[in-house]
């Protein structure tokens, strides 16, 4: 009987189920940390990039274990009550683990650390759901690419899916041109998924990945001592949903 023609749904990626040991290892991996380093640090994402927390990874590896994974195992490893604490004191920071947050342990000094990230950001593209930060207006004339320098216009041979996105394109003399201004996004106002896509194929950067400190603990007292100023989730600028959580929580 001759095989079956009909469609099949095919996974082209394997991802394998974390085991209770693999989560038993990790949890393991916080507890010997949080027995070794001077301070734990609780940090937030704004506009998450697994490419730019690696470097941030990079450039703390000889000083610093950082942990960004799901929320309740790191919670559960440092121990939410007195009771269940791992360590004196470090439950207070435990409770605040909530959402897209990360450890960081270091014997480096608070306010080096401090300073250090107030001054780190990197600029990245922005994602459909993002808000937009400023107004974007595409001049009439050829559909240039901001990034190239100096700027250039699109080849001809991307005119279809500039018209594809949203923009309404002529060639002229072999160049994808506008005959009107083009309103790309407007400040304040969600973006979609086209308008990502258009101001990355344009290069414009929109938004800002940087990391917001919110408390530490101090193994030497057990003080827990919360960050002052808004975090970065009250500002807009939390962590996006749709990164790898798990990716980093092991250097």
């Amino acid at each position: 009987m001759p095989r079956s023609k009909r469609s099949k749904l095919v996974s082209l990626t394997k991802v394998d189920k974390k085991t209770r040991a693999h989560k038993t290892e990790m949890m393991d991996k916080v507890k010997e940390n949080a027995d070794k380093w001077k301070y734990c640090w609780l940090f937030e994402v704004g506009s998450m990039r697994n490419a730019h927390l690696k470097t941030v990874r990079n450039l703390w590896k000889d000083s610093a274990r950082i942990f960004f994974s799901r929320a309740a195992l790191m919670a559960k490893a440092l121990g939410t009550t007195p009771e269940e604490e791992h360590r004196m004191g470090i439950h207070k920071l435990a409770q605040q683990i909530q959402g897209q947050v990360g450890l960081l342990f270091t014997d480096t000094e608070p306010q080096e650390v401090i300073d250090w990230f107030a001054d780190f950001s990197q600029p990245d593209f922005a994602r459909a759901g993002n808000v937009a930060t400023r107004t974007i207006v595409l001049p009439a004339g050829p559909v240039m690419r901001v990034y190239s320098d100096p700027p250039e216009p699109f080849p001809h041979n991307e005119e279809p899916q500039l018209r594809k996105i949203g923009l309404t394109t002529t060639m002229n003399r072999g160049v994808p041109t506008l005959t009107n201004p083009h309103k790309l996004c407007e400040k304040g106002k969600v973006l979609t998924a086209e308008q990502a896509q258009l101001l990355k194929l344009i290069g414009e950067k929109m938004v800002t990945f940087r990391v917001g400190l919110i408390a530490r603990w101090e193994a030497g007292s057990g003080e827990v001592i919360e960050m002052d100023g808004p975090r970065l989730s009250e500002q807009g600028e939390s962590a996006e949903a749709g990164d790898d959580e798990d990716e980093a929580m092991s250097d």
